[in-house]
């Protein structure tokens, strides 16, 4: 990758590098999670030191300024973004090299790809579940836990993507118009066509999803009752896609993104104590928590993994395809004989 552009030519290199990241499809999410700590890299230099004119002697003082301040898996993450934006500048040819090469080299911190998480038994679960009262929020929490889905996959939602079995909302609604979802009652669909910035079903989206297939999963009695009171309140959107879970304060109507999911999930596990500004993957309840959840006792119940992954999305054609060749008796019967119950 090359560029016309010589390094006079970008004033911001940090805001032309967050732009970027952008056009790649990147999340809002980390699109801040990158400009706060290059951000911080910046106020960090001194007066004299742009991020442009830095040495690797400026980029390890900044990541040893870090050390005892947060964790070691935290300062290699923040080094791991501070190495991605040099070495991207460099590609683009913004910058003449990467000076965190050498720092990444001697590092000893590693970034900790499978934290050992907060383990929260199924009837702790349920009744923090029970105390969720609004329909909205329920319902998100509950198809997070009973699917393993990603935030964005549910954001992405829209009323196609879902079928259940139900007369009165059938008559209410237009559910579950997939073609494939067409021989399989009581199901969502989790698309793989989502992407941040390109439109789908009529409208542009702000979320991606992440997986390469598409995947069916079931829906038990638990999750549509819980997704038909939701329905029984939710406001009408002007969107052409029929969003499934739309907004029913400021955003009234519009399709909810994945910050505004976190925001609800956030004050929920707050006020649980699961929750904890500056708490990372091992303490904090997040959305992504229950897709963790998901998988550690869905997994440990069936002992099935290979039903697991084609749930969760996970990308290898022999699991995609033996079970959606076979997804009657592998997965539904599979999931719903050992599907948790998270309602009293």
């Amino acid at each position: 990758m090359s560029s016309a552009r010589a390094p006079a030519d970008v004033e911001d290199p940090i805001g032309y590098f967050i732009e970027d990241l952008t056009y790649h499809g990147k999340t809002e999410r980390t699109r801040e999670s990158y400009g706060r700590v290059l951000r911080q890299f910046e106020a960090f230099l001194d007066a004299e030191t742009t991020p442009g004119t830095a040495t690797h002697r400026d980029c390890m003082a900044f990541v040893h300024s870090l050390r005892g301040e947060v964790a070691d898996s935290t300062v290699a993450t923040y080094a791991a973004y501070l190495h991605r934006f040099y070495g991207y500048m460099t590609e683009v040819g913004v910058f003449d090299g990467n000076p965190m090469t050498l720092v990444m080299e001697e590092m000893d911190e590693t970034v900790d790809k499978d934290p050992a998480r907060r383990d929260i038994p199924i009837p702790t679960m349920r009744s923090f579940v029970t105390d969720i009262r609004h329909p909205l929020h329920r319902a998100l929490v509950v198809t997070l836990l009973k699917t393993g889905m990603r935030v964005g996959e549910l954001c992405n939602l829209d009323l196609r993507d879902l079928a259940v079995a139900d007369d009165e909302l059938s008559d209410a609604f237009d559910l579950g118009a997939r073609p494939m979802l067409a021989d399989r009652p009581n199901s969502l669909y989790v698309t793989p066509d989502a992407t941040v910035g390109k439109e789908l079903n009529g409208e542009v989206r702000t979320a991606s999803n992440k997986r390469k297939r598409g995947t069916v999963i079931p829906v038990d009695d638990e999750l549509a009752r819980t997704l038909k009171r939701w329905l029984a309140i939710r406001p009408d959107t002007d969107s052409p896609a029929d969003p499934l879970f739309v907004g029913t304060a400021e955003a009234w109507g519009e399709r909810l993104d994945p910050e505004a999911v976190r925001h609800i999930v956030e004050g929920y596990a707050r006020e649980e104590g699961w929750y904890r500004t500056g708490g990372g993957a091992t303490e904090n309840v997040t959305p992504h928590y229950f897709r963790h959840f998901f998988t550690t006792h869905l997994r440990d119940r069936t002992g099935d993994r290979g039903v697991v992954k084609y749930l969760r999305g996970d990308v290898a054609d022999d699991v995609i395809d033996t079970y959606t060749h076979n997804w009657g008796d592998q997965v539904r019967e599979t999931y719903e004989a050992n599907i948790y119950r998270l309602l009293a």
